[in-house]
């Protein structure tokens, strides 16, 4: 069944956007009658009618809640210096959606390449993945910060972790956190974060992590960090 994304649901009845509405119509070719899914983002999946399929403004009737996505129990936040290729950072959003995330953050380092982002691309990215995958709620990204306003500012009830190539003893993420908390990792530019940043961040109440016995591109260590969050709440 396709699933849409409305930003506001009220009185059993969503109204799409031109961009939602126009793939319902033109690319789906969606009729009148027919059942859809349609999600508001922030945590539900509801089974929808087409009611008006207006390529400028569709509206879809709500039918029923649909138990397709469950709320999950722990919250994933993975902090990320962009890289120089914007596509590796895209991409990292796609997959970290598919995989499951909760927020996404851009932080400036010392050796950080690039200097800003596009944050309603990677916003229509997250989308576009969000609903590929079923997902209920959308993902909060976050512009970029200065990576000292940002470790200095982290919520008390986080676990906190930075990954990096310094040659110190590190625990493996899989075995520094547990099941059924709020953890984020720091994940550094490709010429990793300067000495002055790491002590920064230990200060600031993060421990350090290793992601495995191999060296990661930057795009890659934060969807390796992801991935190994879920997987300690799946075993």
């Amino acid at each position: 069944m396709h699933i849409f994304y409305c930003i506001q649901i009220q009185n059993n009845e969503a109204e799409l956007d031109q961009d939602e509405s126009r793939h319902l119509n033109k690319v789906l070719r969606v009729q009148v009658g027919e059942q859809v899914l349609v999600t508001d983002g922030k945590g539900f999946i509801y089974i929808a009618k087409v009611v008006n399929s207006d390529p400028k403004k569709a509206i879809l009737q709500i039918i029923s809640k649909s138990d397709i996505y469950t709320k999950r129990s722990y919250y994933i936040h993975i902090a990320v210096a962009p890289t120089k290729n914007i596509d590796r950072i895209e991409w990292f959003v796609e997959k970290a959606v598919e995989f499951g995330i909760d927020e996404i953050s851009f932080i400036k380092t010392d050796r950080s390449e690039r200097k800003n982002i596009n944050l309603d691309r990677l916003n229509r990215i997250a989308i576009s993945a969000m609903k590929q995958s079923l997902k209920g709620e959308l993902v909060k990204i976050n512009d970029l910060i200065a990576f000292s306003k940002f470790v200095k500012n982290v919520p008390e009830h986080f676990n906190k972790f930075v990954g990096h190539l310094d040659e110190t003893k590190k625990l493996s993420l899989m075995s520094a956190t547990k099941k059924d908390v709020s953890n984020l990792v720091l994940i550094g530019p490709e010429g990793d974060f300067s000495d002055s940043e790491l002590e920064l961040s230990f200060q600031n109440g993060f421990k350090s992590i290793t992601l495995g016995d191999y060296r990661l591109r930057t795009e890659t260590a934060a969807l390796a960090a992801c991935h190994i969050l879920n997987l300690v709440n799946q075993i």
